[in-house]
C-alpha cells in the first residue's frame, strides 16, 4: 500500500484560478470550496471520467491515470493574501497535479511535500 504524502499548495488568487476547459474547471471563489472540489476529484473518478470523455480516443487513455484515494483529505484556508491547500493522499504527485490542472490550470504552486 502506498504511503500517504502531505502536499502544501498555494494559489495567489483562487477566485480567478480556472482550468483550460470550462466543463471541467473549478467554479468557486474560496479556498474552502476549492478544497472540497479537489477532495472530491481525488476520492471519486467523476472529474477524471469527464476529462477522459473529452479525449480523442477515450478508450486509449491509460486507466491508471484515473486512480482514486477514498481517504484523501484536503483543507483550504486564506493565509497572508493567498490561498493554501493541505492535501493528504496516497496518490502519486502526477495524479494530484493533473487533477489540480483540470480544476485551476497552472495557477498553483507546490510549496512542500512530506510524509503524512
Amino acid at each position: 500500500m502506498a504511503k500517504a504524502q502531505r502536499y502544501l499548495i498555494s494559489i495567489e488568487d483562487v477566485s480567478a484560478s480556472r482550468g483550460d476547459s470550462s466543463e471541467l474547471s473549478f467554479t468557486g471563489g474560496s479556498p474552502e470550496h476549492l478544497a472540497g472540489s479537489l477532495q472530491a476529484a481525488l476520492r471519486e473518478p467523476a472529474l477524471w471520467e469527464r476529462w477522459r470523455n473529452t479525449q480523442e480516443d477515450p478508450d486509449q487513455v491509460d486507466p491508471s491515470t484515473g486512480a482514486v484515494d477514498p481517504s484523501a483529505s484536503v483543507s483550504g484556508s486564506l493565509e497572508a493574501q493567498r490561498s493554501e491547500l493541505v492535501v493528504i493522499t496516497t496518490l502519486p504527485h502526477a495524479i494530484l497535479k493533473h487533477r489540480l490542472d483540470l480544476l485551476i490550470g497552472r495557477h498553483w504552486k507546490l510549496r512542500d511535500v512530506s510524509s503524512a
